[in-house]
């Protein structure tokens, strides 16, 4: 047999054997569950995307009445910029119009305001909005996990009830308290730590070091605001599964065949107590957008939350609309995962 017959023999196998591995995959409870779930998200988008685009337009006026104020600008200009948005149109025509462009071309629309196109000005304050988040769910689930652990350990002590009681106090401030209570913190401790927006003003003139340090110390005071709310509930959550574990009578029989205490509880029971926290990752995923808004309102951090806010002011639709779609595509993900997790878990 020569060489390019048997390396055609090689491949004619990898083939087949890729083709199995796919009929299999494509038998599996896994992948229906899978694209069960994708199409009831595709359905819940538009639904969702209707129904916030009508509820939108049940605000009386649009854009255009605010420059409609100006003696400055003209009827034909208006008209123009009328025809331009597709706002002479009926509701319905202009919703049709919007979702055939997102389908058939990516296009978001352009925004009012800002005269770019919609997606252009989403991808800029997601980075910002995305550092913000991922690094409040690193602190939170940082202090957390080790603060669960330790109640569950010593359960019913002085120090579980001193972590319990910060627990409590830590979830009854709303996330709008905390942020101003750490506005007022800076502005006793000012100049210490910077408020308003990400980056000092002579932020161009550091090396690159020193612009990471820049914005990381900009970005302390909105980091606890979003984390101080989130880690009093995960660490409740964390002890009460750490708890629940240790109950187990596999906890027992380690403990009788005379296994260290430390090795019983941080390889045998955290391992399983572990496991639907990270569930919660999905979910914690789901809300990063919406979280990261007070932060943001407050702290004049330049992200989504107040690009939203001056869009919805403004009644800025097609950024509006935008902003909704990703921040329910970023529900459905992050639902999906926790889901995906759950049935591996079973």
């Amino acid at each position: 047999m020569t060489f390019s017959t048997k390396k055609s023999a090689a491949l004619h196998e990898s083939l087949s054997n890729l083709k199995t591995h796919l009929l299999g995959l494509a038998q599996s409870e896994t992948f229906f569950y899978i694209l069960k779930r994708l199409l009831q998200a595709l359905l819940t988008l538009f639904l969702a995307s209707a129904l916030s685009f009508f509820i939108i337009q049940l605000a009386p006026g649009d854009y255009l009445d605010n420059l409609r104020q100006n003696p400055q600008i003209s009827k034909e200009t208006l008209d123009q910029l009328q025809a331009r948005f597709g706002l002479d149109r009926s509701p319905i025509a202009q919703y049709f119009l919007w979702l055939k462009q997102v389908l058939t071309q990516g296009d978001f629309g352009t925004s009012f305001v800002y005269r770019r196109p919609v997606a252009e000005l989403l991808w800029e304050r997601i980075p910002n909005t995305l550092l913000l988040s991922i690094s409040s769910l690193l602190l939170t689930w940082a202090i957390a996990l080790p603060l669960g652990i330790v109640g569950a350990v010593n359960q019913n002590r002085w120090l579980d009830r001193v972590l319990r009681v910060l627990s409590y106090t830590g979830q009854g401030f709303p996330s709008f308290i905390t942020a101003l209570l750490l506005l007022l913190f800076a502005q006793i401790t000012s100049p210490l730590f910077p408020v308003g927006d990400m980056r000092s003003v002579y932020h161009d003139q550091l090396t690159p070091l020193g612009q990471i340090v820049d914005i990381a110390w900009h970005m302390i005071l909105p980091t606890l605001a979003l984390s101080i709310t989130s880690f009093a509930g995960l660490q409740r959550i964390t002890r009460g599964e750490l708890l629940d574990v240790l109950r187990q009578e596999y906890i027992q029989t380690a403990r009788a065949k005379g296994l260290p205490e430390n090795r019983v509880i941080y390889v045998h029971a955290l391992r399983n107590a572990v496991n639907p926290l990270i569930t919660l990752l999905g979910f914690e995923f789901a809300s990063l957008l919406g979280g990261a808004f007070i932060a943001e309102f407050f702290f004049n951090w330049p992200g989504l939350g107040r690009l939203i806010l001056q869009a919805v002011q403004s009644q800025d639709i097609y950024l509006v609309m935008a902003s909704l779609m990703m921040g329910g595509m970023m529900l459905i993900v992050g639902n999906l995962l926790a889901d995906f997790r759950s049935v591996e878990r079973y």
